[in-house]
């Protein structure tokens, strides 16, 4: 048997107003809360597209930055993998036994950080730098994402919060690095013809 934490004693009585609050809400604004807790990273993606059809436009070094941001993304998800390992937090919804609007998990499908949250902010930040504009808009989703996560009940707001943390932590952490590098990186992946059009418009 896998010894789990039970992060109830947290801030389990605010999770669960929260719950008990999406159960008392009309249908609609359930249904699309749902929706966007379940589909809402696909935005952060088309964001991460858009943003990498502006840069390169402008500067083969600003589309190498924007190039880089799913990556940033997914080296934040598997930090937070390792964080989820090691706490080993079991999920809200099975340490209360509370019904949700999405369906509770399974043990072993740990719960601190959120790895929804984590992947919102690591984008989000990593956008900023690519494009206040599209940064701000996923800043926006980033933060929509953290709280339906809450209210679906699939994650305790400490959850969501540290996932925040992560996600931003990494982000600025890599792009800070990138943007040291990225004068001479740039300069070397334009030279070669199979990578330049990824950073140069025709």
């Amino acid at each position: 048997m896998i010894l789990a934490f039970n992060g109830s004693s947290i801030d389990g009585s605010t999770y669960t107003y929260v719950v008990n609050l999406a159960h008392e809400s009309p249908s609609w604004l359930d249904n699309l809360v749902s929706a966007w807790s379940t589909y809402g990273l696909a935005l952060f993606a088309v964001l991460m597209l858009v943003g990498w059809w502006q840069a390169r436009r402008s500067s083969a070094r600003e589309a190498m930055v924007a190039l880089a941001v799913p990556v940033i993304v997914v080296v934040a998800f598997g930090v937070n993998s390792l964080f989820k390992m090691v706490v080993r937090e079991d999920r809200p919804c099975q340490s209360l036994h509370v019904k949700t609007l999405e369906a509770c998990p399974a043990p072993g499908d740990w719960s601190f950080p959120s790895n929804h949250t984590v992947i919102a902010a690591a984008a989000a930040v990593a956008l900023l730098h690519v494009s206040r504009r599209l940064g701000t808009i996923a800043l926006l989703g980033a933060c929509l994402m953290a709280a339906s996560r809450v209210w679906v009940g699939a994650h305790y707001p400490h959850d969501v919060v540290a996932g925040v943390l992560v996600g931003t932590l990494i982000a600025m952490l890599l792009t800070t690095l990138l943007r040291r590098l990225s004068d001479p990186l740039a300069a070397r992946l334009t030279d070669s013809r199979l990578l330049r059009p990824l950073l140069v418009s025709a």
